[in-house]
């Protein structure tokens, strides 16, 4: 029995994935005038998807490096509570080198939505 739960739920979250990764490429084929090929579109499709992954993945390993500092943080101050100056500068410098991670995700992200050599970028498209 739950053993085709799990097949159900694999079936649907597959044709879900498929469904939601082709249809901006059916919609984005629409946008595009009959003399152009579908390698910009698929370049464009690319970069959209890159840059979810990348802010994506980015915004998850800071929340989880800033969570371990403050988690690590507050174990040493309960063992050790007369240092918790020094503790706290050392966890702040640290969450500052976590967040810097997410920044660099969002300029990866950025630079691949409108650093786009076939288009001067995505609001172009959008608004002529």
């Amino acid at each position: 029995m739950l053993r085709k739960v799990w097949k159900g739920l694999l079936t649907l979250f597959a044709s879900t994935f498929v469904l939601l990764v082709s249809s901006p490429v059916v919609f984005a084929a629409e946008a595009l005038p009959s003399d152009q090929n579908y390698l910009k579109v698929l370049f464009a499709i690319g970069a959209m998807v890159g840059s979810g992954i990348a802010i994506g993945c980015g915004a998850i390993g800071a929340g989880a490096g800033i969570g371990n500092a403050a988690n690590g943080a507050c174990q040493a101050v309960g063992r050790n509570p007369g240092v918790q100056g020094k503790i706290m500068t050392v966890m702040l410098v640290g969450m500052a080198m976590a967040e810097s991670v997410c920044i660099y995700a969002l300029v990866v992200s950025l630079v691949l939505l409108f650093a786009n050599p076939f288009l001067a970028g995505p609001l172009k498209v959008l608004f002529g």
